[in-house]
């Protein structure tokens, strides 16, 4: 049953997150996206499966606070992000080096 993707699933999915340990994951069936801040596991889950054409078994959100840092002794703050690890169903797989 596929679902034509909305405008919201669009704005819900942000970026997929390439990193060491995104990648170790991807071992184990599962895809890491920075999702929007209001996002919900069930949004998120449908964004998925509309816009990747793919089984979703289960979605883990981690929301990360930004750190302060400072430049030239101002003190700035980077903004918080909130990540989602999205486990596919057996068998599948999504490719994120070629975009949308």
């Amino acid at each position: 049953m596929a679902v034509e993707p909305t405008v919201r699933h669009y704005d819900t999915i942000l970026s997929p997150i390439i990193t060491e340990k995104a990648t170790l994951l991807s071992e184990q069936n599962k895809v890491v996206f920075r999702v929007a801040g209001d996002a919900t596991k069930d949004e998120i889950a449908a964004a998925v499966e509309a816009l990747f054409k793919v089984n979703v078994t289960k979605v883990n959100t981690i929301n990360v606070k930004g750190k302060t840092k400072r430049f030239r002794g101002i003190v700035g703050r980077r903004s918080d992000v909130k990540k989602a690890i999205v486990t596919l169903a057996e068998g599948q797989s999504i490719d994120i080096t070629t975009g949308l």
